[in-house]
């Protein structure tokens, strides 16, 4: 079996920038991702637009050039795959990792969940968190009309669409789902929309629920789901209430994959998943293992994304040469 220098699973814009890093360090490696590359970007809602500007999810040093400052997903699928190509990374696409074990002799093996086994000396795990959406836990949950994430707007026209999140993939797919005709109810559990909202949605989102065209339920939880409609709780007063619902989207966040996390031997934080590792190195504690990007991140997504989860890719790699370690200029230890 051929041993590579590095192992490294996950695709995306994390995985990449990895890669990228290994290869101009000389290493031999090999990137295996459950989808194709940037699996996670691809299923997301098909206008999105990124937050952060394009110079800053950037990777490799390659300029993410585009007529206007922030990317929308089809742009970022295009750079990210031309990237890829241009430094010719080598990766296996569609292998569903299961997990990595350390040997006695300090290499690792990869197990894929369709039987196939890579060795490596290193294994760099960048496997981000938009696989696992947090549950509410509620009857209904799982019925074919409820989905945690949302695509396109076209599908529900003129139906009865009930949002449960007051996030950015809530108010974005609002405000889409309005202006295709959709009749748009908003649960949230807080007072008002969350303050980490795109800043130029906030004003279109507040026009429009001060209009009428969208509707709220604040400080309002969900209790249970049914076909055609969904019971929602006001935490205030106690009151429950059915809201129609042909369509219900449960965007109430994502979480990196914990059991994966564990069955490769990384210890977690009880309470907030934030697995073990090291601030200057991301090696965690299992000798020869790192975490990159989005991964590390436990209950605390809001923290690491594509503009700082990139820089952990040349820390690791300067880690792995023996170089003087890069500073990462936004480390984790806001969490």
């Amino acid at each position: 079996m051929h041993i590579y220098d590095v192992i490294v699973i996950g695709g995306g814009p994390c995985g990449l920038a990895m890669g990228v890093e290994l290869a101009k360090s000389g290493l031999d490696y090999l990137i295996l991702e459950k989808g194709n590359l940037t699996e996670s970007i691809r299923r997301y809602p098909r206008r999105m637009k990124f937050f952060s500007t394009a110079e800053n999810i950037e990777i490799g040093g390659i300029p993410f050039s585009i007529s206007e400052v922030k990317a929308n997903r089809n742009e970022a699928l295009q750079y990210y795959r031309k990237v890829a190509g241009y430094f010719h990374l080598n990766f296996k696409l569609f292998i569903d990792v299961d997990r990595s074990e350390r040997q006695p002799d300090g290499t690792f093996l990869t197990y894929s969940n369709d039987g196939q086994i890579f060795q490596s000396k290193n294994v760099v795990l960048a496997t981000g968190y938009f696989d696992v959406p947090r549950m509410l836990n509620v009857p209904g949950e799982g019925l074919p009309h409820v989905s945690h994430y949302y695509d396109e707007p076209f599908k529900y026209s003129f139906t009865n669409v009930v949002l449960v999140g007051g996030s950015n993939s809530s108010v974005e797919a609002a405000l889409e789902l309005y202006r295709h005709d959709a009749h748009v109810t908003i649960v949230h559990k807080e007072a008002d929309f969350r303050t980490k909202v795109k800043y130029w949605l906030v004003p279109d989102v507040k026009n429009r629920v001060k209009e009428g065209k969208i509707h709220t339920r604040f400080n309002s939880i969900t209790k249970s789901i049914e076909p055609g409609r969904i019971e929602i709780e006001n935490i205030e007063t106690g009151e429950t209430e059915w809201l129609p619902a042909d369509f219900v989207f449960l965007l109430v966040g994502y979480l990196p994959d914990e059991h994966l996390l564990a069955r490769c031997g990384v210890a977690l934080d009880e309470v907030t998943k934030v697995p073990s590792f090291d601030k200057e190195t991301f090696e965690t504690n299992v000798p020869g293992l790192y975490l990159c990007g989005t991964v590390m991140a436990g209950v605390f997504t809001e923290k690491v994304f594509i503009e700082n989860g990139r820089e952990h890719a040349a820390a690791i790699a300067d880690h792995l040469s023996g170089r003087e370690i890069r500073v990462v200029k936004e480390l984790i230890d806001r969490i």
